[in-house]
């Protein structure tokens, strides 16, 4: 079955940077798009970036733009987001997920000082 395992969250002060992994299994990983999303206390679900099958496309949302990077393995079928200057804002539940269907548990990223 499909499994999806986010892990790198934490605590980081304003400015700081975290990474995170999602460990894909149960499917072929090369072979989907891949994204990352994220849900803020008392919010829903916001969108926040994707990834072709090679790496090669990668789309972001504006509020993360210019400071978050999605990568991919195929290799070690993991999904990467490697987020910079981080923000208040940024707080929030990320998920990894493929398409509307399957999310992972997720790892709580806080951003405070």
């Amino acid at each position: 079955q499909v499994q999806l395992v986010e892990s790198g969250g934490g605590l980081v002060q304003p400015g700081g940077s975290l990474r995170l992994s999602c460990a894909a299994s149960g499917f072929p990983f090369s072979s989907y798009y891949m994204s990352w999303v994220r849900q803020a206390p008392g919010k829903g679900l916001e969108w926040v970036s994707d990834i072709n099958t090679d790496g090669g496309r990668t789309r972001y949302a504006d509020s993360v733009k210019g400071r978050f990077t999605i990568s991919r393995d195929n290799a070690k079928n993991t999904l990467y987001l490697q987020m910079n200057s981080l923000k208040a804002e940024d707080t929030a539940v990320y998920y990894c997920a493929r398409g509307d269907n399957y999310r992972g548990q997720g790892t709580q990223v806080t951003v405070s000082s």
